[in-house]
């Protein structure tokens, strides 16, 4: 959402009220007071005939016509915003620094050749880069977007989908002859699982079947290092495919439960909902679609 006010500012601030709940947490995110965020949402059930919102002393609700309203709304308004930064921005050589944030493997591994590519055809256009596996807060650290593999659950982020990612389970031939090759997901008990700690429940995998326990005695926050130690036959390992892909390739791991693996996870390219799409961040998304396709 922009927080300028626009022809559009009723929808807009009903929107950000139905967000945050509240008409003074919403007039403080559009930069304004809450006396006029309220007349906002008032003049627009007034042109619309429809009551919106149940106003409380204690909190608010949408109305039946509030929620199928917010449901068409908000796409209409992404779409219009997304339509006018186009428009004001493709006569114009985008320019700027713009500051990214990216998982380390993915960013390493994937982006960085992406990025020079970038950086060579946007010559106007700084980049500052951080390659992390923290969670970033986008708006108090000072960043432009961020890229993300996963589940996008922060409603404040808007987010574009880039591309998929395929997470295997992956062993040594060495390690596969000494202790056999699992053939149910459930077999992992008896075996030693080399831990990423980056993953959202390290110690839990999730397989079509279901999620299932594992353990070992080895644990990093790098999906590299645990490729590394299943290549030593230390044990077994989930790691995205990209990370794993020229020990693939080489032979010195193989892929096992391949029939039992879940949905590919999505990669996404986030940035904050009430923040404009400048020329620079718009290019980079497209780009980054175009060379992720």
């Amino acid at each position: 959402m922009k927080e300028k006010s626009d022809r559009l500012a009723p929808e807009r601030m009903f929107l950000m009220v139905v967000e945050t709940g509240s008409f003074a947490r919403a007039a403080e995110r559009l930069g304004t007071g809450s006396g006029q965020a309220s007349k906002l949402v008032q003049k627009l059930e007034a042109e619309l005939g429809v009551k919106l919102l149940n106003r409380t002393t204690r909190a608010l609700s949408l109305t039946e016509a509030g929620q199928l309203y917010t449901e068409r709304l908000r796409g209409v308004v992404e779409a219009l915003d997304d339509m006018t930064a186009e428009l004001q921005t493709a006569a114009v050589t985008p320019r700027g620094r713009l500051r990214l944030t990216a998982p380390l493997s993915f960013g390493t591994l994937r982006l960085a050749p992406i990025l020079a590519r970038f950086a060579r055809d946007f010559p106007e256009i700084a980049l500052e880069v951080q390659f992390t596996d923290r969670i970033v807060n986008l708006v108090e650290e000072g960043f432009d977007a961020a890229i993300r593999v996963g589940l996008v659950a922060d409603t404040t982020l808007k987010a574009r989908k880039l591309c998929e990612v395929r997470i295997v389970n992956v062993a040594s031939p060495a390690y596969l002859k000494a202790h056999g090759r699992p053939e149910w997901p459930s077999d992992l008990s008896q075996h030693e699982a080399i831990i990423d700690l980056n993953l959202r429940e390290p110690r839990s995998w999730p397989f079509a079947t279901g999620r299932i326990a594992v353990s070992g005695r080895l644990a990093f926050s790098n999906a590299t290092a645990c490729l590394a130690c299943a290549e030593a036959g230390l044990g077994i390992t989930r790691t995205p495919e990209f990370v794993a892909a020229e020990s693939l390739a080489a032979g010195r791991v193989e892929v096992i439960l391949a029939e039992f693996e879940p949905p590919l996870l999505g990669v996404h390219l986030l940035y904050p909902a009430d923040r404009r799409v400048t020329g620079k961040l718009r290019a980079l998304i497209d780009f980054m679609v175009k060379a992720l396709r």
